[in-house]
């Protein structure tokens, strides 16, 4: 039985390593990626242990070993992984409602992985339902990017909410930045 809950302990963090190895874009063939989608980014014990420090990130387990997690990451964080800059130079000269997106208090998403023995269970909504219930009264939204590559990654944030706020190119992919309001109904 899959439960949820919040990174506590060091061997929650190799577990999000270790399903994070799994779904790597650079180790899955053209039609996984395609088909099941790809994260991107290998973080390392010290950045998720530093971002653990600023925000606890949610993990789904069964057993005792993490089948999905979603990473949480504020504007504290920015510096913590290198091929993230990019993503927060971007929110730095962006707007919603006339506002500065670092102007808010934002909750970004550092990646989602739901595990091959999940999909298709409704773990990458009850992954994001708890993050909302956890940081939504903390933060004003969650705001991520997407691979514009990565369809079935994209359609399954828009279903949970999520609205694409523009799309960007950096030296990997072009990208969707990806919102979900929580709080202020400015997204409709």
């Amino acid at each position: 039985m899959v439960h949820l809950c919040l990174s506590q302990s060091t061997a929650d963090l190799e577990g999000i390593l270790s399903l994070q190895r799994e779904n790597l874009s650079s180790t899955l063939s053209q039609e996984e990626k395609d088909k099941q989608g790809f994260v991107t980014i290998q973080h390392n014990p010290e950045q998720l242990q530093v971002m653990h420090s600023i925000a606890s990130h949610v993990l789904a387990k069964e057993n005792d070993q993490v089948v999905g997690y979603v990473l949480a990451m504020t504007l504290a964080s920015r510096e913590v992984v290198p091929l993230m800059v990019p993503l927060f130079e971007n929110f730095d000269n962006s707007e919603i409602e006339s506002k500065k997106i670092t102007d808010y208090k934002p909750m970004v998403v550092g990646q989602v992985c739901v595990g091959k023995s999940q999909r298709g269970t409704g773990l990458f909504d009850k992954l994001y339902n708890t993050y909302r219930e956890e940081y939504a009264t903390t933060y004003d939204f969650a705001i991520t990017s997407v691979a514009l590559s990565n369809y079935r990654s994209l359609a399954a944030h828009q279903r949970v909410g999520f609205k694409i706020l523009h799309t960007f190119q950096d030296s990997l992919h072009p990208w969707a930045i990806v919102c979900w309001d929580w709080n202020s109904n400015f997204l409709k």
